[in-house]
């Protein structure tokens, strides 16, 4: 099933991501831990691709797996950055080859070996340049793609990473998902400006639940993202008691999540780290609300 069909129905949505591993002998335990995510039956879950794509073989792997044990629909991810086109080519067959409809079309994060090297050699520059080739590829393809509501690391002002946004959509992705962020209102003023700019693609919520201190750091740096002081606070309160701050985390991000919903939100999706039990709380938490009509 195409994750954009999922997308344009107008009741609450939930969907979860996981990881693939970096060894084969970390396989099984992660494909336990996602197929217990998959038996929450969210409406959808991403599997990501990993760095420079060398768990790529895993991913694929994985949202077979979960489509064909759990049914679940999956989303695969792609990333470009470090890819020959030939590489991209091969990939692309390898995931018609698995059933795999729905690509979340990703440039990649850039490790320093990549951000010191000339940029002119690159076959990949955007996540755009990845979109077409899909779309040139396979026509069928549903594609997602990634946007900042905080502006991208890389766009100079907010108005060039909605042009930079709208083009990726023109060049055929059906939908956008967030990078995470902790201050809703920095969301909805976010998806205003895209509207405003007629980007018209449903526009996907992502949440991290931050259940450990030390992930505080990891998230701003992955993402940029501002930090209320309601959070800090949270955090520096239970921050060293672990079990404390799990709780607290959790509680954190539903209350985003019932926000967004109430405020006619219908996507989100859940950063979940691979974690069955987070999962599973969110989901408890939001068990009643996720059975409410289309609004």
């Amino acid at each position: 099933m195409k994750i954009i069909e999922i997308l344009n129905t107008k009741y609450p949505k939930l969907s979860f991501e996981v990881f693939p591993p970096k060894t084969d002998t970390a396989f099984e335990n992660v494909k336990s831990a996602a197929e217990e995510i998959a038996r929450l039956s969210p409406s959808f879950m991403s599997v990501t691709y990993g760095a420079g794509g060398g768990t790529s073989r895993y991913t694929l792997e994985l949202c077979r797996d979960i489509e064909a044990d759990v049914g679940v629909p999956t989303l695969a991810h792609l990333t470009c950055v470090s890819s020959t086109r030939d590489t991209v080519a091969r990939q692309i067959e390898l995931m018609r080859e698995a059933g795999i409809v729905n690509v979340m079309a990703l440039r990649g994060d850039l490790t320093p070996e990549l951000a010191a090297s000339n940029r002119e050699d690159w076959h990949y520059r955007h996540a755009t340049d990845l979109v077409r080739e899909l779309k040139e590829a396979d026509p069928d393809f549903c594609i997602g793609g990634a946007c900042y509501p905080e502006v991208h690391p890389e766009s100079a002002t907010s108005r060039e990473d909605i042009r930079y946004i709208k083009e990726k959509v023109e060049a055929g992705c059906d939908f956008l998902t967030t990078q995470m962020f902790f201050d809703n209102n920095l969301f909805y003023n976010f998806l205003y400006k895209l509207r405003e700019a007629g980007v018209t693609v449903p526009v996907v919520a992502g949440i991290m639940p931050i259940t450990a201190a030390n992930q505080v750091e990891r998230a701003i740096k992955l993402s940029g993202s501002f930090m209320p002081q309601r959070f800090k606070s949270l955090v520096d309160r239970f921050g060293s008691n672990p079990e404390a701050m799990k709780q607290a985390g959790i509680a954190y991000a539903t209350d985003q999540i019932i926000d967004l919903y109430a405020n006619g939100i219908t996507n989100v999706h859940v950063y979940s780290m691979n974690k069955p039990d987070v999962a599973r709380k969110i989901r408890d938490n939001l068990s009643e609300i996720l059975k409410t009509p289309e609004v």
